[in-house]
């Protein structure tokens, strides 16, 4: 019974977790959906304007990263091609089960063949079916679903622009986790060379090859930037997110040498190499690091002292050091300077003075 309960407080620890992640574009969703019908019902006349709100939720959307402004394109276009190619249609050859294959067929064909993704191609089958089932060929109703698809991605975006919640606290949580798993890689790699243990190198490997830190952060990213551009709210906060951009291949190429730096020491530790007694040293200071170069992002710090840890765990291991060690060991040296390069880089300096800074391998002062 104590078990079951500690399981439920976790679930629902997780879901309060996911409402407040989501309680934003909630809110987006509901006030703008009504907006949508008003306009429609009251200021166009539109009897039934469920397209209006349906356009709302999509062009909002469920998540982050989404780009909304080609959304609302899309879903304009993909509705105007399925109720097109419908409306035509139906007029000419009437209704019935080939009818509908008919009609669904070539409107999300067409769309493909205009270039169309995959929301264009949806809705214009979903618009197809609408006039093969319900709508009266021939009618204005094909029209008015237009018009309402327009109000609802317009009021989405203007939901986005006034009611756009905080882009940089998701970019926090999401530098954090990204690099919280650079910190976590090469930390298993110290604690694997430390302990002798293979095992420790192929789940940490394993573990970098299924996370998705690198996806959510770049969507958070997108999505960052698309209401610093919308919103005047939230204007000040664009050279931030230009911080934010400006890392994020350094850091995506520090996590892909974390992954090469963990099959080397996997390699090793099979092979049975000696590795540098202080090389796990370095690994943890590097990892430690990672960590804090993750707070001066989300607080707008002083990179200069990220720079000094990162050059000292550079330092920690020199040319006598290796002399002893193997060959995959001499690997997962070089890349950890690989992975101070790049976490230097994302600091802001450029590859030659991200170099510059760490000290040379007969250099340890």
């Amino acid at each position: 019974m104590r078990v079951g309960r500690v399981r439920v407080r976790a679930t629902m620890r997780r879901r309060w977790r996911a409402l407040r992640m989501m309680a934003r574009p909630i809110l987006q969703c509901s006030v703008a959906g009504a907006l949508a019908w008003l306009v429609a019902t009251e200021v166009f006349g539109h009897s039934r304007p469920f397209f209006a709100p349906m356009a709302v939720v999509i062009c909002i959307g469920v998540g982050f990263g989404q780009q909304r402004l080609r959304r609302v394109v899309e879903l304009v276009v993909g509705v105007s091609v399925g109720i097109g190619v419908g409306d035509l249609l139906i007029l000419q050859i009437g209704g019935g089960w080939w009818q509908l294959a008919l009609v669904l067929g070539l409107a999300m064909t067409i769309s493909v063949l205009l270039g169309g993704g995959t929301l264009v191609t949806l809705q214009a089958g979903t618009s197809a079916i609408l006039v093969a089932t319900l709508l009266p060929p021939g009618g204005t109703a094909g029209l008015d679903r237009m018009v309402d698809a327009l109000i609802g991605g317009l009021l989405g975006i203007v939901a986005i622009a006034v009611l756009p919640g905080h882009p940089h606290e998701v970019l926090d949580r999401r530098v954090r986790d990204l690099l919280g798993e650079l910190a976590a890689a090469l930390t298993a790699a110290a604690d694997a060379i430390t302990e002798r243990d293979r095992e420790i190198a192929v789940r940490a490997l394993r573990r970098a090859r299924t996370q998705h830190a690198g996806d959510d952060y770049r969507a958070a990213l997108r999505d960052a930037k698309e209401i610093v551009a919308i919103s005047p709210l939230h204007r000040r906060q664009r050279h931030r997110v230009a911080r934010y951009a400006r890392a994020t291949e350094p850091v995506d190429l520090a996590l892909r040498n974390s992954r090469v730096l963990l099959r080397r020491t996997r390699s090793a530790l099979t092979d049975d190499e000696p590795f540098p007694p202080v090389l796990p040293a370095a690994l943890r200071k590097l990892a430690e690091a990672a960590t804090m170069f993750a707070g001066v992002l989300a607080e707008s710090g002083d990179p200069a002292e990220v720079r000094e840890a990162i050059r000292v765990a550079a330092r920690t291991v020199d040319a006598h050091e290796l002399e002893h060690a193997g060959f995959s060991a001499q690997v997962v040296t070089a890349q950890l300077r690989s992975v101070a390069v790049d976490l230097l880089q994302a600091t802001g300096l450029d590859h030659e003075k991200a170099r510059g800074v760490l000290p040379s391998m007969d250099d340890r002062r």
